[in-house]
């Protein structure tokens, strides 16, 4: 199996969630492939498994706006956040709006958000799938990563990405 895992991180937590993913996808025997959006592939037909992750703002996905936010909060000294170099860049939603899908490629995506009920926070992770659905796409597998109210990964978030990855991989049959 090949997989590409597509992310957008600001402070690192999704990036470091996309990571413990692509290192559970390679322990079980898949060629993975990790990229942020902005650098990440428009074709997917290599892909058989597709795993797309992004930080919630404003409810959903970030935006041009919510990212310059983002850097705002880091350049607080208070904030104790450290701005990711790719933050800047185009992210998810532009990605996503230039993908080609071919085949039937599996589509499992994540998000992080804060560790607050999902009505209040929102997740970007169902924009994704609603976005990958316009293009006729079936998203098989869908989760949230919390991140506690100073945007820090909750305990064990990292360890509950390598377990949900792990179930993304097909058990082969005898």
């Amino acid at each position: 199996m090949n997989a590409l895992i597509v992310y957008e991180s600001m402070f690192g937590n999704t990036r470091s969630i996309a990571e413990a993913i692509a290192e559970a996808l390679e322990s079980a025997g898949t060629s993975t492939t990790l990229a942020p959006a902005a650098a990440a592939p428009s074709d997917l037909s290599d892909f058989s498994l597709i795993v797309v992750g992004a930080p919630t703002h404003a409810h959903g996905l970030p935006r041009p706006e919510s990212r310059v936010d983002a850097a705002e909060w880091a350049a607080d000294p208070a904030a104790d956040l450290v701005l990711e170099p790719t933050a800047g860049d185009s992210g998810v939603r532009e990605w996503l709006d230039g993908i080609k899908l071919a085949g039937s490629p599996r589509f499992a995506v994540f998000s992080t958000r804060a560790a607050i009920p999902r009505i209040f926070a929102g997740d970007a992770g169902t924009a994704i799938a609603k976005r990958l659905r316009r293009h006729g796409a079936h998203v098989d597998a869908h989760e949230a990563f919390l991140v506690d109210l100073h945007n820090h990964l909750v305990d064990d978030e990292v360890a509950r990405a390598r377990e949900w990855a792990a179930g993304l991989v097909p058990v082969p049959t005898s």
